[in-house]
């Protein structure tokens, strides 16, 4: 079983709190859980995050963060998924747990007449080689935080200001652009998280 807790919108720094205090306090029979959020406006710098992918001075807070990656953005309009889930005890690996992650996400975008597909070598979904949603994760004995962030309905505009995850010239889109179909956060928060229970609960079958 695995609890959502859906947040609504947060600050960045809070909630990676939160999520390192509970990863660190849970025991083998903690159950797994999905946060479903937004965030105000910030960067993220990942582990290996180079600053020169920061092109221009900004206002906006950047935060250096813990998980995988380089730098990326979330703001409103943004749908966040941490994956705060014991893939030890699931008895996966961190490249399976991405997969599943991915996958969840292009059988989402497809519910939405939206054809997304991975890129070899560059974790997150793409819709023709632009990117539509980004992850990054942190293990720590064997579980994991951090996780997914889905481009909705929000201001594509500072992903000028970086090269997203470290790719110069990758190009960003978002959910509005690509189809007619209504988009409701709180409906795709709750779609998006089903796809991610099914994915966990088949690695116990």
């Amino acid at each position: 079983m695995i609890k959502v807790r859906s947040k609504g919108l947060q600050d960045y720094l809070k909630t990676w709190e939160e999520m390192k205090y509970f990863t660190e306090n849970r025991d083998p029979d903690t159950l797994d859980e999905l946060w479903t959020l937004e965030h105000n406006s910030v960067f993220t710098q990942g582990l290996s995050g180079k600053p020169e992918h920061l092109l221009k001075a900004t206002q906006i807070p950047i935060v250096q963060s813990d998980r995988g990656g380089q730098i990326t953005y979330h703001a409103p309009g943004q749908l966040v998924i941490y994956c705060l889930i014991d893939i030890k005890r699931l008895g996966i690996g961190i490249k399976k747990m991405v997969s599943m992650i991915e996958q969840s996400l292009i059988e989402l975008l497809s519910s939405y007449d939206i054809k997304a597909h991975t890129l070899k070598g560059a974790p997150g979904v793409y819709v023709n080689d632009s990117k539509i949603a980004a992850l990054g994760l942190k293990v720590k004995h064997g579980r994991t935080y951090h996780g997914l962030s889905l481009n909705i309905d929000m201001d594509l505009s500072p992903y000028k200001l970086i090269n997203p995850c470290g790719y110069s010239d990758l190009k960003v889109t978002q959910m509005r652009n690509l189809t007619d179909n209504i988009l409701s956060i709180s409906d795709i928060q709750h779609e998006l998280s089903e796809h991610l229970i099914n994915s966990v609960e088949k690695t116990q079958n």
